[in-house]
């Protein structure tokens, strides 16, 4: 089936595919880089240095990220100009200030670094400076093998499929969620949420991953998430259009508009995605960072 409005191939990802040809090479990088460190060992070691986004780079990190910029350098060299910003260089000119590629190599670091399944590539391509403007997003869990892909009003798909969108969530116990997921799951920070996660959720699930748990909410695994503090665009702008274009909803917190926040490295807001409005709105009672 052709896209509507470019002839090319209908679906997530059809009117983007270069880039998500690229996002597919960046993963078999990653996944070859990763099996040649496989122990907590090899992985944990750091290289001396801290990223733009401010966190220790792990050798791995480093080896992520040059694997990602190798396919950017390439998309480079066959036309596409964009700028590039990623947590642990920061913002690299390629040529279009008015494209923006936001790149985490490995959101979920610490679960990659100590074998636990949930960590992924995440690759949003925008064109403008906001969370509004992303017209494609990639997200791809390594752990379980589970890639997602959507482009802005084309819907969303996991593994090639396309995602439902009816808003479903489920409620038990006088009207909580059922299945609510947490990011930036410290201690201190669900102390303090605790009460409004109490009032909201029947049970939490913390994944250790911003763009993953954005995953689970688009193929309602979840019924809603929400992150603690703030988080960086790096971690969300894939995952937040995959929620919208699965059916669902989103608002960075800290912000009147709900999808104003910047894209760039700094932590500027919460982010909280649900299937419904309803749990959106009541979402928005957590602390916010």
């Amino acid at each position: 089936m052709a896209h509507p409005e470019t002839g090319g191939p209908a679906g997530p990802g059809g009117v983007h595919a270069d880039w998500l040809d690229a996002c597919r090479r960046a993963t078999a990088g990653l996944r070859a880089m990763l099996a040649r460190h496989p122990s907590t060992r090899e992985r944990a070691e750091e290289t001396g240095t801290r990223g733009e986004g401010g966190d220790r780079t792990l050798v791995i990190d480093q080896a992520a990220e040059d694997a990602v910029f190798a396919e950017l350098d390439r998309l480079h060299a066959s036309g596409r100009r964009f700028v590039a910003i990623s947590e642990e260089r920061g913002e690299v000119d390629y040529g279009d200030p008015g494209v923006r590629v936001v790149v985490d190599p490995i959101d979920g670091s610490l679960n990659a670094k100590r074998g636990i399944t949930h960590h992924c590539l995440s690759v949003a391509v925008a064109e403008g400076d906001t969370m509004a403007d992303v017209v494609f997003g990639y997200v791809h869990d390594l752990g379980p093998n589970e890639e997602w892909v959507a482009a802005r009003g084309a819907g969303a798909s996991r593994n090639q499929g396309v995602l439902d969108t009816a808003p479903r969530e489920r409620r038990v116990d006088g009207g909580k969620l059922e299945m609510l997921g947490i990011e930036s799951a410290d201690p201190r920070w669900v102390a303090d949420a605790a009460d409004d996660l109490r009032d909201s959720a029947h049970r939490l699930r913390a994944i250790g991953a911003i763009a993953i748990s954005l995953c689970q909410v688009a193929a309602a695994r979840f019924d809603a998430m929400a992150t603690l503090k703030r988080c960086r665009a790096v971690d969300a702008a894939a995952g937040q259009l995959i929620v919208r274009e699965a059916g669902g909803v989103v608002a960075f917190t800290s912000y009147e508009d709900p999808l104003a926040a910047p894209l760039d490295v700094v932590p500027r807001s919460p982010v909280i995605a649900a299937r419904t409005e309803r749990a959106l709105s009541e979402l928005r009672a957590l602390p916010r960072a």
